[in-house]
């Protein structure tokens, strides 16, 4: 709720940091865009002030000169990947991916599937994009990747790749998220664009880790926690150390393929003119940060966020112990426990207290305000009705929606929806709400509150709905909840 970010800095350096890049390669520069171009909430919990979107606002001013290919694995299709931020598969946030960037004006040129083995649901994938009159590639598994260099870089490696036929100066490579391969395409494209006589350059842009902040600084951490299922780990990285003698934070997947752009380098140029794989990078987030204190309390949030959510996915079935276990570790790094979040406590406290589902938010002035589950309604029907009350000032004993109009709507559920839960979500509770208010002037009064939920604390002793949860993300409230199922 406090910024701890400078988001015009930030456009401002980091749009020149490229432009200089792309000036560096002449006319051809491959680059490889970690995280994401928009909708980076990541980013946006962990340093307060930076803004979803800041990254398409710097490159709508190069959209001329540049197209998008976006990437996926034949692996993330295969296991019908989701987004957890957007709850979609990552194969239909290509599509969506695509609609965006050309609804704002971007050239896509094409989607290319990497880690390709034969998977029949890629193959299905591609006929349907191919349907849709979208050009698509196959980028092959490579055996030893990434440390067999000798076949990586080589006919039977990338040469063995599909060429992705491309027009403008500057080619930005995307995903729907993490591990799908992006750097690959990059190198791959560098090694057969130089067979056919262009000497094409290549940069990475990635928020994170952040090579500018200490390794177990918790922003850093926090990166750690939201990639536990790929198991990044953030190193310092050696190549800078011994090139410079300073100290600068990458990842293992980057410092693992670095003799891999190495190599490819000496061949197309004779030599490579990145010393380390931090060079290859464009990122000045580091140096936007304007309140260290504050990204360093949002980040450790974001790691207990992510430790609650991978436990959830693994109460559902969907997760795995390693990931829980990883981001249970990284507490130690980050020196924190789930008390740190104090609506853990504080809803727990009251469930042992009533022995019902609670909830807690944590307001902008730091009240904590509790909700217990009743009859009526839910922990998150009850906890935005006690917060937007407490906000508007209305007393607490104050009804504002009426027994009698709860009736109806749980008639309604029960007997023609079939619904097994006759307790209010927590959007009937803002429609009833919105109904209320035309005749209301508390109702009314309390509505006007909800814009003051965006960037609260939540926390929930039983799993919400997916529902609710679309709620909370709508009005930009953090929520964890115990992995424990609704009673």
């Amino acid at each position: 709720m406090v910024n701890g970010f400078d988001n015009d800095k930030y456009l401002r350096i980091q749009s020149e940091h490229i432009k200089e890049r792309i000036a560096q390669f002449g006319n051809k520069l491959y680059l490889e865009l970690g995280g994401k171009l928009f909708d980076d909430h990541h980013a946006s919990r962990v340093l307060p002030g930076f803004q979803p979107d800041s990254k398409l606002q710097m490159f709508k001013q190069l959209r001329d000169q540049a197209e998008i290919v976006i990437v996926i694995s034949a692996l993330d299709i295969e296991r019908n990947k989701v987004r957890s931020d957007l709850g979609i598969t990552y194969d239909m946030d290509v599509l969506r991916l695509r609609t965006e960037f050309m609804n704002l004006g971007f050239y896509v040129g094409s989607v290319c599937i990497t880690h390709y083995n034969g998977q029949i649901s890629a193959d299905s994938f591609r006929q349907r994009l191919e349907r849709m009159g979208i050009t698509v590639y196959y980028h092959y598994t490579i055996e030893g990747y990434p440390s067999n260099v000798g076949l990586i870089a080589s006919d039977d490696g990338f040469g063995h790749n599909d060429y992705i036929e491309t027009t403008r100066p500057l080619v930005i490579v995307t995903a729907p998220g993490p591990g799908s391969g992006k750097m690959a395409v990059c190198l791959s494209q560098l090694y057969n664009e130089h067979k056919r006589g262009v000497e094409a350059g290549y940069a990475k842009f990635e928020t994170f880790p952040v090579w500018s902040l200490p390794l177990k600084h918790p922003v850093n951490i926090a990166y750690e926690a939201a990639t536990a299922d790929l198991n990044d780990i953030n190193m310092i990285d050696p190549f800078h150390l011994e090139a410079y003698g300073k100290t600068a934070i990458n990842y293992n997947r980057d410092i693992e393929i670095f003799p891999v752009l190495n190599t490819l380098f000496e061949g197309i140029y004779g030599e490579n003119p990145y010393k380390s794989p931090t060079d290859m990078g464009v990122n000045m987030v580091g140096f936007c940060i304007s309140d260290d204190k504050v990204c360093c309390e949002a980040s450790k949030n974001e790691i207990i966020r992510r430790y609650f959510t991978a436990l959830n996915q693994l109460a559902q079935g969907e997760g795995n112990d390693a990931e829980v276990n990883k981001i249970a570790l990284l507490f130690k790094q980050a020196k924190i426990d789930i008390s740190y979040r104090r609506t853990v406590k504080a809803a727990r406290d009251r469930a042992e207290r009533d022995g019902k589902p609670c909830s807690a938010i944590e307001l902008p002035d730091s009240t904590i305000i509790t909700a217990q589950q009743t009859e009526l309604l839910g922990p998150s029907s009850a906890i935005i009705l006690n917060a937007i009350k407490h906000l508007a000032g209305i007393d607490h004993d104050i009804k504002l929606i009426p027994q009698e109009m709860i009736e109806p709507i749980q008639h309604t559920k029960i007997n023609y929806l079939r619904s097994r839960n006759k307790r209010l979500h927590s959007d009937e509770v803002l429609v009833a709400l919105s109904v209320l208010s035309t005749t209301d002037e508390k109702c009314k009064k309390a509505l006007e509150q909800l814009p003051q939920l965006k960037g609260c604390q939540m926390h929930s002793t039983v799993m919400l709905g997916e529902v609710d949860h679309k709620i909370f993300k709508k009005l930009g409230v953090g929520l964890t909840c115990d992995p424990t199922k609704k009673r």
